[in-house]
């Protein structure tokens, strides 16, 4: 009997383990025709992408300065369930890099958090030490700046501290809608002199270009649409011959290079006249009465003040402030809502002497011996221009600042004045791209670094244009004398005013 219930139960076990067989097998079989257990797996078992990734993710949400003991935002995961609705790891990481229309990469946005922290610092406006190698140049404003003197100031700046899209870098490509104007008709705002149309050069390839920045949307200017945009705005250029190119090139932007008589002059309003003895005025201002928009340039060489000795005595000596900046900025800075600053090439022993320039100093003649030499008597005013702007901005909110690089020079086997030439006509010779991230202008990037001031950076794309000077197609050419300074007009200072519209 004892041995009849064993076997039953024996049979019993066997029955209970072929049945778990049968039922783990019809569950594997169902498994692999419809896999609905992974909808059920938890997300810890998810896919995490990287962490660098996930660090990127955390910081576009805009919490930059989130505290390390709040919680961190959960990282950004896959879920592995169905290649229709999830991205794989590599597929996200890829299209992080290639939205660059939408999304910045990202070193780009690592560098731009550091970027953002390093403007809270305070400038160092040490003087640099420079060599005073610059030589004596002509009253033409065809003079020299070596663009290496900058190099000798230390840190770096990228040329947009406070935005995540660099405009100095990108590539030059053609463009059927240049130029944006003609070189025959903007008479009534463009000097002859710039006007490469109306001399004997006989290539206009230069015209045909458009600055490409690589990362940022530069849409193409127009005209009524800026002026919608600037009504009653004032917009002011001060500084040198070069500042007054991209005045002339703006009048002719918004004009079309088409006379407009309704267009009022209203130098007399910013004190803008002919100074007695003077072969032009020191400034020009044009307001548009549809959108009362004015647009108006200041001479001013050097930006830093100029007062005369002696008042009563035309050959006085002339007091140069290098750290102060020029009196029209004090007396009409109200009144401006765009302020574009530009100098540099006036910075050289010659100009000094030619105008009877004596450097100052806190009110006094200067005693310090490093400070004489130009490059660092050049560094000192740009510092001091760009932090006392800064200074004055809370009190202007409405006010944008802007202080532009250095435009290039392309003397070729010499200078102004030993036979350099620029003639080279074909566009691109010295390559179409920009892929550098710093400006090449580190003295004026240094010192707008921390400060509101924007940095305008076009020497890098300039540099590459040295076919777009007016070189020997002059109206009153010298023989062996090359303006390889200046440019043709239409021309490259359009982009420069086209990357300050988009930075606007």
């Amino acid at each position: 009997m004892k041995g009849g219930n064993v076997q039953r139960a024996r049979g019993k076990h066997f029955s209970f383990t072929l049945l778990a067989v049968v039922c783990m097998t019809v569950f594997l079989w169902s498994y692999e025709r419809r896999p609905v257990y992974t909808n059920i797996i938890s997300s810890q078992d998810h896919l995490i992408l990287p962490s660098d990734v996930f660090d990127v993710a955390s910081h576009t949400s805009g919490d930059l300065n989130k505290p390390e003991d709040q919680p961190v935002q959960e990282p950004l995961r896959v879920n592995v369930e169905t290649e229709e609705t999830t991205e794989t790891t590599e597929q996200h990481i890829s299209n992080i890099g290639n939205k660059e229309e939408t999304t910045e990469t990202t070193e780009q946005h690592i560098s731009n958090i550091g970027n953002k922290e390093e403007t809270e610092d305070k400038i160092n406006h040490q003087i640099p030490v420079v060599e005073d190698t610059e030589p004596v140049t002509e009253e033409s404003s065809v003079i020299t700046e070596d663009v290496r003197v900058s190099l000798s100031l230390s840190g770096k700046n990228s040329s947009s501290d406070n935005k995540v899209c660099n405009y100095a870098k990108g590539r030059w490509a053609v463009n059927k809608k240049r130029p944006l104007y003609s070189g025959f008709k903007c008479k009534q705002w463009l000097s002859d002199m710039w006007a490469c149309r109306l001399t004997q050069r006989p290539d206009f390839g230069y015209e045909s270009y458009k600055w490409q920045p690589a990362n940022c949307d530069m849409p193409d200017f127009e005209r009524s649409a800026f002026l919608k945009r600037m009504q009653d705005k004032t917009i002011a250029f001060v500084g040198d011959s070069l500042g007054r190119q991209q005045f002339q090139s703006l009048m002719c932007m918004v004009t079309g290079g088409e006379e407009i008589p309704e267009v009022q002059d209203v130098g007399r309003k910013y004190g803008l006249s002919t100074p007695q003895g003077g072969a032009r005025p020191n400034g020009w201002a044009f307001r548009f009465p549809e959108t009362n928009t004015t647009i108006l340039y200041y001479w001013s060489s050097c930006l830093c003040d100029l007062v005369p000795l002696n008042s009563n005595d035309p050959a006085s000596e002339v007091a140069m402030h290098l750290d102060r900046p020029t009196y029209f900025l004090k007396q009409y800075l109200h009144q401006f809502d765009v302020l574009i600053l530009n100098t540099g090439h006036h910075w050289n022993r010659g100009k000094v002497n030619a105008n009877r320039w004596v450097m100052y100093v806190d009110g006094k003649p200067n005693q310090n011996r490093r400070l004489a030499m130009i490059g660092n008597a050049k560094n000192l005013t740009i510092h001091s221009v760009a932090k006392w702007v800064d200074s004055q901005l809370p009190s202007h909110p409405r006010l944008k600042a802007f202080f532009r690089t250095i435009s290039p020079r392309h003397f070729f086997n010499g200078e102004w004045n030993t036979g350099g030439s620029c003639e080279n006509t074909t566009p691109m010779a010295r390559g179409s791209e920009v892929n550098q991230e710093e400006s090449s202008d580190q003295v004026i990037a240094s010192a707008v670094k921390g400060t509101r001031v924007n940095l305008l950076d076009v020497t890098a794309l300039s540099q590459l244009r040295d076919e777009g000077h007016i070189s020997r197609y002059s109206l009153r050419p010298s023989s062996g004398v090359q303006d390889c300074l200046h440019w043709c007009l239409p021309g490259i200072p359009d982009t420069w005013n086209e990357i300050l519209a988009a930075q606007l």
